[in-house]
């Protein structure tokens, strides 16, 4: 990794801070930055921006997605970030008044309020899962699919405060079994793990590519299973849902019927060179391999683990490495105070829900971490 961090992210190791926070903002590899640089120039010509590009840069971005998470092209629409395909959920999926949207508590709002707003707007009803201990409990939320009321469960892959990485086979097979719609946020999980989505029952997935995909922001997609997607209408309109858009010569032959793939849910415009940028950072993933770099991640997060168990630090995310991914959360005593050390030492982090949270990338050495933890326990 070291060479690595020298090419793609040259700024590692310079002396100027300690970055653990890929769980908010991820940075970018050089080729990345090299990319977007590429664009704004392009864009500030646009004689010299053909359509070819602009629509085969989307198409390229639709094929390394769904490389990266055992997908069809077909079941990729790309999007701006996670809380888009999780509105695509709220308000496509086929729920009738009275049905019951569960999610567990202390969830991202991103995966709180469209639901919110579905159970308002279209008569339904939305239900949090209790969590005592802060983490999810999924016999719990097994148990609570009891109610045959129940007709979708929507869960964090990985819980941006706790860590916890829930079992998405597990709940996913219970789900289809009684007929309940099972949709994923996955932007926690994705990068710290690998995914294959076709051997997983997941009817719709949403992830931003801004973290742990090291990607821009306004960058990222939405899955939705394929058969489903030919069934669902989607919940707001882009002119290039409908299929025949792609014939710039025609656009005046209206024809009213969607693509009959994923892509009936992407919004246009999007920013071009957003997904330009992540494209370029996710082929670094392709030369890499998913695997390696999740291997890297992992072996980080086992550090903080270790270190926690053996300093005798109260550890919110779980130890059984099943059970987590990039994220580490720890709750020293004092928190606060131990989150402003690690800030005047320029390492950066998060703070959330009284915990420090960790979340170290393929950027980061042993070395990092281990000076990071040597603040927490000072």
């Amino acid at each position: 990794m070291d060479a690595l961090r020298s090419r793609e992210f040259p700024w590692a190791g310079r002396g100027d801070g300690i970055f653990l926070n890929a769980a908010s903002t991820g940075p970018y590899p050089q080729r990345t930055v090299e990319t977007l640089a590429e664009w704004a120039r392009l864009r500030a010509t646009p004689n010299l921006l053909r359509d070819d590009v602009q629509f085969g840069t989307l198409a390229r971005s639709r094929e390394l997605i769904a490389w990266l998470i055992g997908a069809k092209t077909t079941e990729i629409a790309l999007a701006v970030n996670t809380g888009y395909g999780i509105n695509v959920a709220a308000f496509a999926l086929p729920l009738s008044p009275g049905d019951v949207i569960l999610t567990p508590d202390l969830e991202f709002p991103a995966n709180v309020y469209p639901w919110m707003a579905a159970a308002r707007m279209r008569g339904l009803e939305y239900r949090r899962l209790p969590l005592p201990d802060g983490v999810l409990d999924e016999d719990a939320l097994l148990a609570a699919l009891d109610d045959p009321a129940v007709k979708c469960v929507s869960v964090s892959w990985v819980g941006f405060a706790s860590g916890y990485r829930a079992d998405l086979a597990r709940i996913g097979k219970v789900c289809r079994s009684r007929g309940i719609y099972f949709v994923v946020d996955a932007i926690q999980g994705l990068g710290p793990l690998t995914l294959d989505v076709s051997a997983l029952d997941i009817d719709v997935l949403a992830c931003g590519a801004q973290k742990w995909l090291l990607s821009p922001w306004g960058s990222g997609f939405v899955y939705v299973r394929e058969a489903l997607a030919r069934t669902l209408d989607p919940p707001i309109v882009s002119w290039m849902s409908a299929r025949g858009t792609d014939d710039f010569r025609k656009l005046t032959d209206y024809d009213f019927t969607w693509r009959d793939d994923a892509r009936r849910f992407e919004f246009v415009t999007v920013p071009y060179q957003d997904f330009a940028g992540m494209n370029a950072s996710l082929e670094l993933f392709m030369e890499l391999t998913p695997a390696t770099v999740s291997a890297h991640i992992t072996s980080l997060a086992d550090e903080i683990v270790t270190w926690a168990r053996a300093h005798d630090v109260e550890m919110v995310t779980p130890e059984e490495p099943q059970k987590r991914a990039g994220i580490v959360s720890l709750r020293p005593k004092n928190g606060a105070a131990v989150s402003e050390r690690l800030r005047a030492a320029a390492v950066t982090h998060s703070f959330r829900e009284g915990a420090i949270r960790l979340a170290p990338h393929i950027y980061n050495s042993l070395d990092d971490v281990r000076s990071a933890l040597a603040i927490v326990s000072a």
